[in-house]
């Protein structure tokens, strides 16, 4: 899970603007489009919208405007149409990387995904050349100021998690796939508000990766997170912790 774990303190320190809050916002609305394209509007019925709201809602976003991407989804209101594709590909230093993409145009964002690689020193793969290395698992992120990691995993495998384990503020909590809402819900009813719940890929191997190629490999990452079209990033990499100070500030 490092990985993953030290991506999120990435993405973390970078939402704290109000110009990447405006980011996160467009790449939720586009998430509810879509679930609610593929699922329905109600939420009770579509785990994946309910997902969606319930990360819209964590990152204070306007009811209206959840409510406004779910009628886009549905058709009651006009909007643009996305469709969804997963890259893969190697960053310096060998670290495997999975790209999520909702875009309009997928001749233009993977196109702009390859100038990425290229630029930072890392390369587009073909499809499933990176995978196998990563599992699906739900995980749930839990505040470490408002309970100690003793009470939270006692917490959480009552509640039906697999497993967790603490960095920095945060208590990450995993389960199985399917089992993502049920224990984000049990959590809520005992009190414990998650601060983040979805569906990621985790390494079932990390990378260590140092020095230059550590550098470029941040930035390369950094990079494909700001794009508009890239829904997720994920990667095996594990980056000491001066290195993120440095790239990103």
């Amino acid at each position: 899970m490092a990985g993953h774990s030290k991506w999120k303190q990435i993405k973390h320190k970078k939402a704290a603007t109000d110009a990447k809050r405006g980011a996160a916002f467009t790449k939720l609305i586009k998430e509810i489009t879509v679930a609610a394209r593929q699922g329905g509007g109600d939420p009770a019925a579509n785990a994946r919208l309910r997902t969606a709201v319930d990360a819209a809602r964590s990152a204070n976003m306007p009811s209206e405007n959840i409510e406004r991407a779910i009628k886009k989804g549905t058709g009651e209101l006009a909007g643009v149409s996305y469709e969804e594709a997963t890259y893969e590909g190697y960053g310096p230093g060998g670290a495997a990387i999975i790209v999520l993409v909702t875009t309009d145009n997928l001749n233009r964002t993977v196109a702009e995904l390859r100038h990425a690689f290229s630029k930072h020193g890392g390369s587009l793969s073909e499809p499933n050349a990176v995978a196998w290395q990563f599992t699906k698992r739900g995980q749930i992120e839990l505040d470490a100021t408002v309970i100690s990691e003793e009470q939270a995993l006692e917490a959480a495998l009552e509640c039906g998690a697999d497993d967790m384990t603490s960095e920095d503020d945060r208590h990450l909590i995993t389960t199985k796939p399917e089992q993502l809402h049920a224990v984000r819900e049990a959590l809520t009813a005992r009190g414990l508000q998650p601060l983040e719940a979805e569906l990621a890929l985790l390494p079932n191997v990390t990378v260590q990766v140092s020095g230059e190629d550590a550098v470029r490999l941040v930035k390369l990452v950094n990079t494909l997170d700001d794009h508009d079209d890239v829904a997720k990033v994920f990667s095996n990499f594990d980056v000491d912790a001066e290195t993120l100070a440095a790239v990103n500030g």
